[in-house]
Parts: structure tokens; sequence; C-alpha cells
């Protein structure tokens, strides 16, 4: 999984290294709510976003390392086969990312060529909803693989409620999952039926933040229950 990452991280850099050489000095920049250009820069920025997507793959590489070490220096069996398959996700979550970032900055770079050489004042690509369509595909696929991690500090559903037993943890990151992926669907169809790219995310960020909570509510429940159980069974 490192090395896919590691490939699609690469491939924003080198794109854009070869397109660099077919466009004009001046390119867009920035655009304002309504997807007008309201900033020209150096063609040369265009090389900041590849940049910041390989030192995010270098943060996921870091981890993903951890969680491997810690499956080979585990005496335990059960925590070594938790970290192993946290190792896994979250690798998954890395090569996701790196291709959703990597098919962003495709279209922008597309884009910027586009309103380059035309000498265009609005965006030719709607970077915002594009942005929001792969935000909402990110979900659906780290909902997929929720329910497949251990109790760990970095990926799921990690609140003390949650991770207070195995029990508590598979069922909160069941739902949680359930709730994630509802919330992609919900996403890319605000993305679709909405105009706006910006009202298009604060839904999108507002579809997350419902799930988020009714998530957290859930965890709650579960833990309760786990506690009743638990004196019941004393008693």
């Amino acid at each position: 999984m490192k090395k896919a990452m590691w490939i699609l991280s690469f491939i924003p850099l080198i794109g854009t290294a070869i397109v660099l050489q077919f466009m004009p000095d001046q390119v867009p920049m920035h655009y304002d709510f309504e997807g007008n250009i309201d900033r020209w820069g150096s063609k040369y920025e265009e090389l900041i976003f590849p940049v910041i997507i390989l030192a995010m793959s270098l943060f996921w590489t870091l981890f993903i390392r951890y969680y491997e070490k810690k499956a080979i220096r585990e005496t335990d069996e059960k925590e070594s086969a938790g970290a192993s398959s946290n190792a896994k996700v979250l690798g998954i979550v890395g090569v996701c990312m790196a291709a959703m970032f990597a098919v962003e900055h495709g279209f922008s770079l597309y884009g910027a060529y586009n309103e380059a050489t035309s000498g265009a004042s609005a965006w030719s690509v709607d970077i915002g909803k594009v942005s929001v369509v792969l935000m909402g595909i990110i979900f659906i696929v780290i909902g997929n693989f929720m329910t497949k991690t251990r109790i760990n500090s970095t990926v799921g559903v990690r609140v003390s409620w949650s991770m207070y037993n195995d029990n508590t943890w598979r069922k909160s990151n069941r739902f949680g999952a359930y709730a994630i992926m509802i919330a992609g669907v919900v996403t890319i169809i605000m993305a679709v039926i909405l105009k706006n790219s910006f009202g298009a995310a604060m839904a999108a960020v507002g579809t997350v933040i419902l799930a988020a909570v009714v998530t957290l509510v859930y965890a709650h429940k579960v833990y309760v229950q786990e506690i009743e159980s638990e004196k019941g069974g004393k008693d």
C-alpha cells in the first residue's frame, strides 16, 4: 500500500512539471465564491500543492510504520493482530487520500491552463464541486474500512466510550461506518444538485458534523449498556 500511495503522490508533481512547460507565466491562483478569478500568480505556484501531497504521504507513512513495528514487537497475539490490521487500514486511507488529491490537482491544473490560455475571468472547472464530490467518495471508502480496525488512537471513532473495550469499539465503529458512508452519499448528492460549490461544501460539512454527533450519542449509549451489563454480571 505504501508503494501505491507514493506512486500516486508523485504523479501530481511530475504532471505539473510537464504541464508548466506549456503554461503562460501567469495563471489563475484563486477564485471567489462565485468562481471568478480574483488572483493571478506565477505558474510555479502550481508546484505548492504537489509538495503538500508528498508531505501528507510522509505523514501517513510514519503512522503506518508505527503500527507495523508495533505488530512485530508485540508479544500478545491479539495486540499484534490489531496493530497489523490498523496498519493495513491506514495504508488504504493513505492511498485514497493520495488518489483524491491527485485527481483534484489534475482538474485544477487543467482548469488553470484553459483559463490562462483563453484569458478567462472565471473558472472553467468548478474545483469546489470536484473537491466536494471527491470528499464524498472518500467518506464512503473510509466507512467501508472503519469496521476492520482494532482499538487505536489514530483511526475510527476514538472517544473514551468507544474505546472502553472491544465490544464498545466494534459497535461504535460499525455504526460510525454506516453514518459516514451515508454522509458521503449525501455529500455527493449535494454537490450535484446545488449550483453554488460553497453551499455544497457547507452542506457537506454539516452532514459530517451531524454524522459525528449521532455516532457519539450512539457510542455513549453502547458504553452505558456495557457498564450496566458488567454490573448485572457481577450481581
